[in-house]
């Protein structure tokens, strides 16, 4: 996901900002999100269509709705609201000149200390910036499904970090788990929860499939419930699948006829072994593949009674001398 030379991002610092070269922002290294890791994120993805033409962004303000959220608990003021940043992410895209799978990451973030506020690690009295970028970004999962490790760390409780949040800090955890994880030969890890209980994996809901129903851990188990988790609910329903709530622990998901992983990122993928042991036949389940496929038709704007969760981007031609846009003749 590395930045392309030339590429547009949208930077704002307190109450000023918009969309500048990539080049143009700097950080000091006193930034106190890096040193705190104070600060809210999101990953929104932009998928397109089947055949060509214009992609869409897939639920793009409940993304920045719990963006929102998420910077409201660190007292970071975005200044825009959901629907603005939808806009500024549409136009952001377009000037990229970005018609194909994208990943957007909206970041905001402590940036140092106000007159008067005394050094240390706090919340009040600290400016804030906000920074979206975007990146070309198709699937990165083995289609044939990803092989899992549970790991030794466990899931922080939500009694010692706002695990229901994306706040950067946290995600240390994660990188510790994926980190062991491959270096142990595996694809992902799986979390347990103090309890002994499956929380999520490293940047993704679990889901495990037995007798036909469809499992997956609850929000009181330290996960963070995901978009695509509760996309995954509604097309379950479509399928007459029955999907509960309940905890989960590890041999549920060793004894499982199929498990799957959700995600912004991973969108639905399957998992097919963990720990050494495959999963069911060691391949992707019936249900899983049916998930898949219903999951693709809607990030791909192929349904119509699903239109409502995409948002288009519509082509314009990009001025890269200025980062201004000319409209296309309709």
């Amino acid at each position: 996901m590395r930045p392309l030379p030339g590429r547009w991002v949208y930077h704002r610092v307190q109450d000023e900002g918009g969309i500048v070269p990539f080049d143009e922002v700097r950080l000091p290294p006193s930034t106190q999100g890096l040193h705190y890791g104070t600060a809210a994120f999101e990953g929104i993805r932009a998928h397109t269509a089947e055949g060509g033409g214009a992609p869409h962004l897939f639920r793009v303000r409940d993304h920045y709705l719990r963006f929102l959220r998420s910077c409201r608990l660190l007292r970071i003021d975005v200044g825009l609201s959901a629907d603005e940043l939808t806009d500024v992410t549409v136009e952001l895209l377009r000037r990229n000149g970005d018609m194909g799978d994208v990943y957007v990451r909206p970041l905001a973030y402590k940036l140092g200390l106000l007159p008067g506020t005394p050094p240390g690690v706090g919340l009040s009295g600290i400016s804030a910036a906000v920074t979206i970028v975007v990146n070309r970004l198709g699937s990165y999962t083995a289609p044939g499904g990803v092989r899992c490790l549970i790991s030794s760390w466990r899931r922080p409780s939500h009694a010692a970090i706002p695990v229901q949040a994306k706040v950067t800090g946290g995600y240390v955890n994660s990188a510790l788990a994926v980190d062991d994880a491959r270096a142990a030969g595996y694809d992902d890890a799986i979390l347990l929860n103090d309890a002994g209980q499956v929380a999520e994996a490293s940047t993704a809901n679990v889901f495990a499939v037995r007798g036909g129903t469809v499992l997956t851990p609850p929000p009181d188990a330290d996960i963070l419930p995901g978009i695509t988790r509760d996309t995954v609910f509604a097309l379950a329903a479509e399928l007459g699948l029955v999907a509960v709530e309940r905890p989960l622990h590890p041999a549920d998901l060793l004894l499982a006829d199929e498990v799957f992983l959700t995600g912004t990122g991973v969108g639905v993928t399957p998992v097919i072994e963990i720990n050494g042991r495959p999963i069911g036949a060691g391949e992707p389940g019936p249900i899983t593949r049916r998930l898949v496929e219903r999951y693709r038709q809607v990030v791909r704007a192929e349904r119509e009674d699903t239109r409502r969760w995409l948002t288009p981007v519509d082509p314009g031609v990009p001025d890269r001398s200025r980062g201004e846009l000319v409209e296309r003749p309709a």
